[in-house]
């Protein structure tokens, strides 16, 4: 179990991050690593309705078993209920990767800004490193105690090299000398909260970075601005029935999976485009 002890949970509340937490084995992020990879590879040839970077960057865990696994691993689950209680949904679920040696970006944000669901603390991102994530690679930088403020003012950029659905970007100065490098090994994981401002530079090393978010709710979070949103139940019990729930996938990009992914993907883009300026990027080739 990676069960928080109280220091750990105290250290996030008062921070808004935790980092690092031992998830997985360095051998089992290798292996699923593979598994990743082994999928862009089958699915390049453009055989599905959607670019493959579409499905690994925006909810891969619907139509993937391996990223529902991932999602829903014991040692995951243990450290995000230490922060949100017995009762866990999956909200989302994210591949970052940036290629080696490229110069995508993720400006300064917070993430509650564009989801639908206020500026609520009954979620958490977890970030699993299936690569080594260091400065030179462009891991996450948090500002620690940024999650205390409401959600600030953001401008969208629709910047070329941001991995942000609206290149959006905190229109406050944020001190660059206040933040924290997540330096991550593969396996392990680090915990942020929706408001906590975080940003993360280039990849400048010789390998991929690559990490799985996955945006953890429980169920006294609700959606303010899409009329119907969608969770996966990976803990406990749903009192409050505010998400409609699925199942994770059988199998790889079944018919019924593929059918599912369309109605989230409408669903949750009509909180990502509210009040939009332009048109959103569907990370089709954008990792």
């Amino acid at each position: 179990m990676v069960a928080l002890s109280n220091a750990q949970i105290e250290n996030y509340w008062r921070d808004g991050f935790l980092f690092p937490l031992r998830v997985m084995s360095p051998e089992k992020a290798a292996e699923l690593r593979r598994t990743l990879e082994g999928v862009e590879a089958r699915y390049a040839g453009g055989d599905l309705p959607h670019d493959i970077g579409l499905y690994l960057r925006t909810s891969p865990h619907v139509v993937l078993p391996f990223v529902s696994d991932m999602a829903m691993d014991t040692a995951v689950l243990d450290a995000v209920q230490g922060i949100l209680g017995p009762d866990l949904m999956i909200w989302g679920a994210d591949f970052f990767i940036k290629e080696a040696e490229t110069t995508k970006i993720v400006s300064w944000h917070q993430d509650l800004t564009y989801w639908g669901l206020g500026a609520t603390s009954d979620q958490t991102t977890a970030w699993i490193a299936l690569s080594d994530v260091s400065v030179a690679s462009g891991c996450m930088r948090f500002v620690a105690g940024s999650h205390k403020q409401a959600i600030v003012p953001h401008n969208d950029t629709f910047g070329a090299d941001n991995l942000l659905s609206r290149g959006q970007e905190i229109a406050v100065e944020v001190d660059e000398a206040d933040a924290t490098d997540i330096v991550l090994s593969p396996g392990e994981m680090s915990l942020h909260h929706g408001l906590l401002f975080h940003a993360s530079g280039p990849n400048t090393s010789a390998d991929r970075r690559i990490g799985l978010a996955v945006r953890f709710i429980n169920p006294n979070a609700r959606q303010e601005v899409a009329e119907r949103d969608y969770a996966m139940l990976a803990r406990g019990v749903d009192r409050v029935g505010g998400f409609t729930h699925f199942a994770a996938p059988a199998r790889a990009f079944d018919a019924g999976a593929l059918a599912l992914y369309e109605e989230i993907r409408e669903a949750q883009r009509a909180a990502l485009a509210e009040g939009a300026t332009g048109e959103l990027n569907t990370y089709a080739d954008r990792m």
